[in-house]
């Protein structure tokens, strides 16, 4: 079965400091693509996407770079931050062909969304290049997201962490994504989901109510490393995935693991 890891992130602080970087959250000071390239050949992992950690022109530059070059990084999805004149953000004011999405990093703005600058605009532009955005969100911005694709339903849309993250996936985050996933340019990575403070029956709850909002073929495989490293090693992120995951056909476990990927992201 063909795996594609669409959900990663690279980094080297020494050489582009994070601003949100702190020695005691217990990530590594550097993850590097060889690193990764290890994880990705031991486990059968045909390709990833990294997904850029900050917001910063010199770090966008350097992992559009990676994707250009590495055999296994193939994507990279780079950070909103917005700027006067630059509909893309100031990341992505010239975006190459390793660059197929814009990630939007909003959890800190209100429920629907209407205080992040720019984002209709991105939105917008980001239809037109053909670009993905992505959303990395909390649980009470759902219906926010699902608005926001129903604006623009020429643009691709992705939910980071199954808009779901660390929270708790109670009755509230069903409803929305269920909402969510009536749009149908809107689609979700299972990244960020495996935990240890969540059990096996957890997780097939939360997979569970994810397949049926979205159903496989809007799902994408995300192991959000290096940050789920510090609690779970790589290889095991997958295992407990599709452990936790219900029977699928043939059709929609290749859509999961690695169909959806493929097209979304033009692998």
């Amino acid at each position: 079965m063909r795996i594609v890891d669409a959900h990663v992130h690279l980094w080297d602080v020494d050489a582009l400091p994070l601003p949100w970087f702190r020695e005691d959250l217990g990530l590594p000071r550097r993850a590097l693509p060889e690193d990764l390239g290890t994880l990705l050949r031991a486990t059968g992992t045909g390709a990833a996407i990294a997904v850029q950690a900050a917001d910063s022109v010199a770090e966008a530059e350097w992992l559009a770079d990676v994707a250009e070059r590495d055999p296994l990084v193939r994507r990279a999805v780079l950070q909103y931050a917005p700027s006067p004149g630059a509909p893309l953000g100031r990341t992505a004011t010239a975006p190459g062909p390793s660059t197929t999405g814009i990630r939007a990093a909003v959890p800190q703005f209100a429920p629907d969304l209407s205080d992040v600058a720019g984002l209709d605009v991105l939105a917008a532009a980001a239809g037109e290049a053909g670009l993905v955005v992505e959303l990395l969100l909390r649980p009470e911005q759902l219906p926010g997201a699902a608005a926001l694709a129903r604006r623009h339903p020429a643009t691709t849309f992705v939910l980071c962490h199954l808009g779901l993250g660390a929270a708790v996936p109670d009755a509230g985050w069903i409803r929305d994504l269920v909402t969510a996933a009536a749009a149908p340019n809107l689609h979700a990575k299972t990244s960020g989901v495996v935990h240890p403070s969540r059990s096996a029956a957890e997780l097939r709850r939360i997979l569970g109510a994810a397949l049926d909002a979205f159903g496989a073929g809007r799902l994408l495989h995300g192991s959000d490393w290096p940050i789920s490293a510090r609690h779970t090693p790589y290889e095991a992120v997958a295992a407990r995935i599709a452990e936790a995951l219900p029977a699928l056909s043939a059709a929609d476990a290749e859509a999961l693991w690695a169909g959806t990927a493929e097209r979304l992201y033009r692998l």
